[in-house]
C-alpha cells in the first residue's frame, strides 16, 4: 500500500510539472495563506508581549493611587488631588498593605550645573521607591530612611541627567542646581526603559529626565503650588502628592486591596480627583485582548488559505477536464475509481504541502525580515516613522511555535478538502464516454 501511494506520488509530481506555471500560481496562493498564518500571529503575539511588558513593569502587587486634576477653577484655586493625609490614612487603616511610597512629582523643572542645563522631573519620594519601579543603582546609593527624616538635599540622577549635567566628570558628591536650591548628589540610577501607557489617569512615565530627591526636603523647599506662566495665560496648581504606590503582601490580596483603597481615599473627597489603577486588572484585561486579538488574525490568516483552497479547486477541475480522455484510458486498462480519486486527491495534496512547506520557511525569517523591513522604514521614512506609537516602534514578531504545525495541518486539511470534489468528479467519469472526450 505504501508503495502504491509513492508511486501515486511521482506520478502526480510529474503531471503538476508538465503545467509548472499554473502550478507554481496554485501553490503561491497556499505559501500566502500559511506565511500570513504565521506572520500575523508572530506579529501580534510580539505586540501582545510588547504590551503585558510594560504593565507588568508597573508591578503585579502594586497598586498605584494617582491625583487627577479635576475640571473647573474651584480645583485650581482650593487645591485638589491626594493629601499627606489620605497617605498617612491609607498606611494606618489598610492591613494588607506592606508598603507605600508616596510621591511628589514636579515637571517641567530646569537643573543646573556650571553652564549647562536640562529640563525634567523633580520626584519627591522615599527610599522605596527604586524598589518598586524596578530602578536599579548605577553608582553611589539611593536615597535612605535618615535623608528622609532629617531633610537632607541630596538628591540621585536618571542616567541621562548625569551624562548631560556632568559629561566629562564624577557627578556622585557634586552638586545640582534646582530652583535655587542646590543638592548633593549621591547616586546615579541606571536607565530604564519607560512604564505602560494606557491612557486615561495611567499616562506613560519615562524615567529619563528625573532627579530623586527626599519627599520631605520637596515639601520643605518646593511646597505644594505649581505655578506656570505662558503666553496670556498664569496657572497655579495645588497638590500634596502626586502618586502613591502601594504594595500589597500577595496577588490574591490586590483585587480586595484596591476595593479599599477607592473607598478609604473617596471618603475625604468630594471631587473627582484621583484614580486608583491596578496594574493586576490591567494585565488580565490584556491577555484576554492577546486572546481575541489572536483568534481575530487566526481567521484572517485562514480566510487566505481558504481563498488558496478555491484556487486548488479551481485548476483541478480544470485539470479533470483536461485530462478526461487520459482517465478513460486508465479505466479501459483496469484502473478503479479508487485509483483515479487517488491520483487527483494526490495532485492537491502535493500542491498543499509544496505551499505550505514554503509558507514555513518565509514564517521562520519573519523576525529578522520584519527589523529589516523596519530599519528600512525608520531610514526612508523617518517623520512618519516617528509618528508610530513606541509600542510599534520597539516591538519584535515573536513566533508561537505551535503556530507552524497548525498552520502546515490547515494547508494540508485545505489539498485534502479542496481536492476530494475535483477527485470525485473525475472519478465518476463515464469511461466509454471519456474516450469520445478530445
Amino acid at each position: 500500500m505504501v508503495s502504491v501511494w509513492i508511486r501515486t506520488l511521482q506520478l502526480s509530481a510529474k503531471s503538476l510539472w508538465m503545467h509548472p506555471l499554473r502550478s507554481a500560481l496554485t501553490v503561491l496562493g497556499i505559501f500566502i495563506g500559511v506565511s500570513s498564518v504565521i506572520w500575523l500571529l508572530a506579529l501580534g503575539e510580539g505586540i501582545s508581549r510588547a504590551a503585558q511588558e510594560q504593565i507588568s513593569s508597573l508591578g503585579a502587587l502594586n497598586i498605584l493611587v494617582r491625583t487627577v486634576k479635576p475640571s473647573g477653577d474651584e480645583a485650581r484655586d482650593a487645591g485638589y488631588g491626594l493629601t499627606r493625609a489620605d497617605y498617612v490614612r491609607l498606611v494606618a487603616t489598610v492591613p494588607t498593605i506592606s508598603k507605600a511610597i508616596p510621591m511628589r512629582i514636579i515637571p517641567s523643572v530646569e537643573f543646573h550645573n556650571k553652564g549647562r542645563k536640562i529640563e525634567g522631573r523633580m520626584v519627591g519620594t522615599t527610599p522605596d521607591y527604586a524598589e518598586v519601579t524596578r530602578l536599579t543603582v548605577d553608582r553611589g546609593r539611593f536615597l535612605s530612611d535618615s535623608d528622609v527624616e532629617k531633610e537632607r538635599n541630596y538628591c540621585v540622577l536618571a542616567a541621562e541627567v548625569a551624562d548631560s549635567l556632568f559629561p566629562f566628570g564624577e557627578p556622585i558628591g557634586q552638586e545640582v542646581m534646582v530652583n535655587r536650591t542646590f543638592y548633593r548628589v549621591v547616586g546615579v540610577m541606571k536607565p530604564r526603559m519607560e512604564s505602560a501607557g494606557i491612557g486615561g489617569s495611567l499616562a506613560a512615565e519615562s524615567f529619563s529626565s528625573d532627579i530623586y530627591v527626599p519627599i520631605s526636603t520637596l515639601w520643605r523647599r518646593e511646597g505644594d503650588m505649581i505655578v506656570s506662566i505662558k503666553p496670556g495665560q498664569f496657572q497655579r496648581d495645588i497638590n500634596e502628592v502626586s502618586q502613591v504606590t502601594i504594595q500589597v503582601r500577595d496577588r490574591d490580596s490586590v483585587l480586595p486591596t484596591a476595593d479599599v483603597v477607592r473607598n478609604t481615599v473617596s471618603y475625604a473627597h468630594t471631587m473627582p480627583d484621583f484614580a486608583v489603577v491596578v496594574p493586576l486588572e490591567l494585565l488580565e484585561q490584556a491577555r484576554t485582548t492577546q486572546l481575541m486579538f489572536m483568534v481575530f488574525l487566526g481567521l484572517i490568516a485562514t480566510i487566505s488559505l481558504v481563498v488558496g483552497g478555491i484556487g486548488i479547486m479551481n485548476i483541478m477541475l480544470a485539470t479533470v477536464v483536461e485530462r478526461t480522455r487520459e482517465v478513460g484510458i486508465r479505466r479501459a486498462l483496469g484502473a478503479k475509481k479508487r485509483d483515479i480519486t487517488r491520483q487527483f486527491l494526490a495532485e492537491s495534496v502535493v500542491l498543499s504541502v509544496l505551499g505550505g512547506s514554503l509558507g514555513i520557511l518565509s514564517g521562520a525569517f519573519c523576525r529578522p525580515l520584519t527589523l529589516v523591513a523596519r530599519a528600512a522604514l525608520f531610514q526612508w521614512f523617518p517623520q512618519q516613522m516617528a509618528t508610530v506609537p513606541k509600542l510599534i516602534q520597539d516591538m519584535e514578531p515573536a513566533l508561537i511555535p505551535w503556530s507552524i504545525p497548525l498552520a502546515f495541518a490547515i494547508s494540508v486539511m485545505v489539498g485534502v478538502i479542496f481536492g476530494v470534489y475535483p477527485a470525485a468528479r473525475a472519478a465518476s467519469l463515464d469511461p466509454i464516454e471519456a474516450l469520445r472526450h478530445e
